[in-house]
């Protein structure tokens, strides 16, 4: 099984993936982040986010789209042949929201990329999620410090992709306490795991 967690900067899905790797952890499920999760991959990161380097966009979706299948090769495929349950925080509908939607490059789901069985989409004020990072003192990465048109462009961007795929998208309140969207990610996760008992 192949779960993804997809929001706009701030938006909670990293908590939200590590809570559902924890409350999974008798399963022994396999966490991944993007971009990183190999060592490739974890080099592209490095480029991608450091806040002084300006990338031409389609160049920008070609690093993100070669961390992705280093980490399919490496890590995702191989779990998900085992049985395992694979949880990743961001995955290919990052890349059609901010290099597609936002900075306009045209893109589309590679076959080689597996898609997941469900995705969660956390959806909130794009302003409140960038204040959440500011306010917990981290400095900004180079997406992050985009402007705030860029990233309401990436929450229009990521609506279209889950009105458009309905059977695998589930929308979450993200100004939601963290507790309650947990609770809400585990009604939706546990008729997929009975099939797995």
């Amino acid at each position: 099984m192949f779960i993804t967690f997809e929001g706009t900067e701030g938006s909670g899905k990293t908590t939200q993936a590590e809570l559902l790797g924890q409350w999974l952890a008798d399963r022994d499920p396999v966490a991944v982040r993007e971009p990183g999760g190999t060592e490739l991959g974890e080099r592209i990161r490095e480029v991608l986010l450091y806040a002084g380097l300006e990338i031409d966009a389609e160049a920008e979706m070609y690093l993100f789209m070669a961390s992705r299948r280093q980490l399919i090769a490496e890590v995702i495929e191989p779990a998900l042949t085992k049985g395992q349950i694979v949880i990743a925080d961001r995955y290919h509908d990052s890349t059609l929201a901010y290099q597609g939607g936002a900075r306009g490059v045209p893109t589309t789901w590679p076959t080689t990329f597996p898609l997941p069985n469900v995705t969660f989409l956390l959806e909130g004020p794009v302003e409140a999620g960038l204040g959440r990072h500011e306010a917990a003192g981290k400095s900004k990465d180079r997406m992050e410090q985009e402007s705030i048109d860029f990233h309401q462009k990436v929450a229009e961007a990521y609506a279209w992709l889950a009105t458009n795929d309905p059977q695998r998208f589930i929308r979450l309140d993200a100004t939601g306490s963290r507790d309650k969207i947990h609770l809400q990610v585990r009604d939706h996760v546990k008729p997929l795991l009975e099939g797995r008992d």
